[in-house]
Parts: C-alpha cells; sequence; structure tokens
C-alpha cells in the first residue's frame, strides 16, 4: 500500500492516506508495522470511518501526557464496557480520578512488596501439577497462574483449576467481542440471538456470578480480608456515598480481566524465546541459582535478579501485548502538523513502535542485554509498555513483580523445551498472544528440594 498521491505528506495539516481498510487478522501486525514508513501521522479507513494512526514517539508521548486532557479512551475501551458499566480503564474524566485515587493505594510499591509471598505460594500451587516429561500449553498454564495470583492477591479466593478455567474463558470470549466490534466496520446488535451474542452474555453471566459470589462472602464475614474487594466495600466518593453493587462488580471484573491477560501472554512470550535462546535461558539458571542458594524464592531476592528483569523488560518490547490502543479526539487537536477535528479516531501500536528500527539496534532480535545502563538507551516515548501519563495502567508495578517472580520460580525448578517441528505465530487478538505455544516440561536439578523447603 502506498500513500495516496493527491495528498502530500509534508503539506500542512494533510495526512498521507494509506489502504482502505484493517486488513484481516493475520495482516494486521505486518500492516501496522508498515505504516510507520508513511509518516508521524498517517489516515486510514476503517469501513466508512477514517482513523488516524500516530506512529512518531514524541507525539504519542505527547498525547498521553501534555495533551491527554483532549482525548478520551476512544473506541476499543467504549467496547470493553462489555464487562459492565465503567470500571477504571474505561472511566473517563472526574469519574476517572476519584476511581483512580480510590484505588491506588492498593497498588503502592509498599502494598505491592507485601503480595510478593501470595504470589510466589499460589505460582507454586500451580506449578505442583507439572509433571516431568508432560507436554504443557504454556499460554494456558499461565494464565491460569495469573488469573490465580490476581484472585488470591486482591480477591483473597481461590478457585480450583476447573473453575478457574471456565472464568479464564469467559474472560478472553469478552475481550474477543471487544476487539472484533472495535475493529470491524459493523457488528450485528448485541441484542440479535447468534452464537457469538449468546456465548457472550453466557460469558458475562458467568463473570458476574463468580465476582457477585465473593463480594457476598466478603460482605458476610467484614474485617477477615485486607485486599482490594473490603477496600472498594469500605470506599465513599467525595458526598459519602458508598459504591453501589454494580460499580464493586466493575471493578472487579475489569481487574480480573486486565490483572492476568497482559502478563500470562508477557510470560508465554519470554518462556518462547528462552527455548529458542539457550544461551540465555543457561544464564538465567545461573543467576537465579546463584541467588537463592538453593533455598525458596523470596521477597528480599528480587532486587538482585537483574538478568531476569531485563528477560521481563524485553520482552514487553518485542511481544509487547498491545497491538492496537485507541483515543478519540474531544475537541479539536493538532499533532505535529496535523490538524484533527474533534471526535477523529485514533490510533497507536506499542507492538509496531516497539520493533523500529529507527528507535531499536536490529530491533526483531531478542536481547535483553540493551536494557544493560551502559548500553545506549531508546528516546522517551519509545519504549512505554503500560502507557504513560494519567491514564499509564494502574497495576503496571503489580505485574513487574509477578513477571519477575513468576520467570524466577519457574526457572529455578523447571526447564522448558519447545515441541519439535512446531510453529509459533503472533496472532492480534485483544493482546498479541502465540497461536499455539506447546512445550515440554523438564525438571531442573534440586527441583524436589526447593519445593520441599
Amino acid at each position: 500500500m502506498t500513500p495516496d498521491p493527491t495528498t502530500p505528506p509534508d503539506a500542512p495539516g494533510r495526512l498521507p492516506v494509506v489502504g482502505h481498510v484493517m486488513p484481516l487478522l493475520r495482516d494486521r501486525l505486518a500492516y501496522m508495522q508498515q505504516l510507520r514508513g508513511h509518516g508521524d501521522v498517517v489516515r486510514i479507513r476503517v469501513g466508512p470511518r477514517p482513523v488516524y494512526v500516530v506512529n512518531s514517539p514524541e507525539l504519542i508521548w505527547e498525547m498521553l501526557t501534555a495533551q491527554s486532557a483532549n482525548f478520551s479512551k476512544g473506541r476499543l475501551f467504549d467496547k470493553l464496557r462489555l464487562f459492565g458499566g465503567s470500571p477504571l480503564p474505561i472511566a473517563e474524566g472526574q469519574q476517572h480520578l476519584q476511581r483512580r485515587r480510590l484505588m491506588q493505594p492498593a497498588f503502592h510499591r509498599e502494598r505491592i512488596n507485601s503480595y510478593i509471598d501470595t504470589m510466589i505460594t499460589t505460582a507454586q500451587s500451580a506449578l505442583r501439577t507439572w509433571r516431568p516429561g508432560a507436554r504443557l500449553d504454556v499460554l494456558n498454564e499461565m494464565q491460569l497462574m495469573t488469573q490465580g495470583i490476581v484472585m488470591s492477591v486482591l480477591f483473597s479466593s481461590h478457585p480450583d483449576r476447573d473453575p478457574a478455567q471456565a472464568i479464564m474463558k469467559g474472560v478472553d470470549t469478552v475481550f474477543q467481542a471487544a476487539i472484533r466490534r472495535a475493529v470491524v466496520p459493523v457488528s450485528a446488535p448485541e441484542w440479535m440471538p447468534l452464537p457469538g451474542n449468546r456465548r457472550l452474555r453466557a460469558a458475562n453471566s458467568l463473570l458476574r456470578r463468580t465476582v457477585s459470589d465473593i463480594v457476598t462472602a466478603r460482605r458476610e464475614t467484614p474485617g477477615t480480608q485486607d485486599d482490594i474487594v473490603s477496600l472498594l466495600l469500605d470506599a465513599r466518593d467525595e458526598d459519602g456515598r458508598p459504591l453501589d453493587d454494580e460499580e464493586i462488580l466493575s471493578e472487579i471484573t475489569a481487574l480480573l480481566a486486565a490483572g492476568s491477560e497482559t502478563t500470562a501472554v508477557t510470560m508465554a512470550w519470554l518462556f518462547h524465546e528462552l527455548g529458542r535462546n539457550p544461551d540465555l535461558e543457561q544464564r538465567l539458571h545461573r543467576e537465579v541459582d546463584t541467588v537463592l542458594a538453593g533455598g525458596p524464592l523470596t521477597a528480599e531476592h528480587l532486587p538482585r535478579l537483574g538478568h531476569t528483569r531485563r528477560l521481563v523488560t524485553e520482552t514487553l518490547r518485542l511481544h509487547n501485548p498491545a497491538w492496537i490502543v485507541t483515543r478519540q479526539a474531544t475537541v479539536p487537536v493538532r499533532l505535529g502538523t496535523a490538524h484533527l477535528p474533534a471526535g477523529a479516531d485514533l490510533i497507536w501500536s506499542p507492538y509496531a513502535l516497539h520493533r523500529d528500527p529507527e528507535l531499536y539496534d536490529d530491533p526483531q532480535r531478542f536481547d535483553p542485554d540493551r536494557w544493560l545502563p551502559e548500553r545506549p538507551q531508546p528516546p522517551r516515548g519509545a519504549y512505554i509498555p503500560f502507557g504513560a501519563g494519567k491514564r499509564m495502567c494502574i497495576g503496571d508495578g503489580f505485574t513487574w513483580a509477578e513477571a519477575t517472580v513468576l520467570t524466577a520460580l519457574i526457572a529455578s525448578r523447571w526447564t522448558l523445551r519447545p515441541v519439535p517441528g512446531s510453529t509459533v505465530r503472533p496472532v492480534p487478538a485483544i493482546t498479541v498472544h502465540p497461536s499455539s505455544l506447546h512445550m515440554t516440561a523438564e525438571a531442573r536439578g534440586h527441583a524436589a528440594a526447593r519445593e520441599a523447603a
């Protein structure tokens, strides 16, 4: 696809026009990467609608920070109202500010440090189900593990594997519906009795029952837990009004969905890369073995796991879960030379941004050492795995801690080997997840002794 020659790219306020519609699923990542060669801001069409793709890291940063008041979250986040209500990831304006202030204490650094022991205990329970030589669906295992951590740490709930699998499937169904309705020009009305709509209603019903049961149990035993459910139940707005049931259910459901999917996908890609890079895997094993010195993993070990942390950092670069993020202009705005009307739909791609050869040396190479302090670092706005500004993901610190814990804990006990002949490709759904990632679990030496410890 080439820019429309009738629209000079360098004309003030005029934008390159590329293509007409968003391509098929399998081509979308390449398409977003290709658009980066056509200018800082490029206009495409998704069905009848013009959509503006922001490529420049400087303009993305400006949009998310200095000009953030001029934008709402946009079409994708609006479709995530399928979860019900307007929870923090979707809320706008004063409601967003109030809700973020309310929930921020649960994600302070000191509070996150207090969660680490529970993260470890929860992950250990999942890892006890692994068997040497077993062929694992790695993404599924990581999703169950991260979902278990979110539920145990933030909700003090511990579902068994089969109910957890059903919850995970429900979250995935709602996510898939949201992305489909955001990028497909014409979607069937939600009231129509189509198979997809029936699956969506069933998934929403399951999620709401699960969350409602957690809230009901907490109300019956007040003061027994110190978690985010208790925080929401005790919360009062500026007028002293408690959150109603719909608001509480929406917030918990959104946290359950967002808090498990991103980390699970990141972990799946990380172990896929370790399987392809045995030297990096050996360095990880040496670091974990040295730092743990034969004992169990604890919160005190995390600051010493530098290579482990860089593996997470590089995975969030090369395999960023977000292939598309939306915004909508609420007033006429200017980004660089682009003049955009109120109501304009904008998108940007962390996945494409983090693979730009203008910003990263050899960007397709998985190289955690690029994050060593003595190496040149990318410019501001070129690495933003969790966004920036007032809408930056509230759970970024939680995710960093969780991913580091899981990487170190799994590496201390297991080696995951690629299944010969398998092909793994990225699929851009609500996140960029592996198409199919099966690996064989091999127990490492002294794993049983560590487990007993």
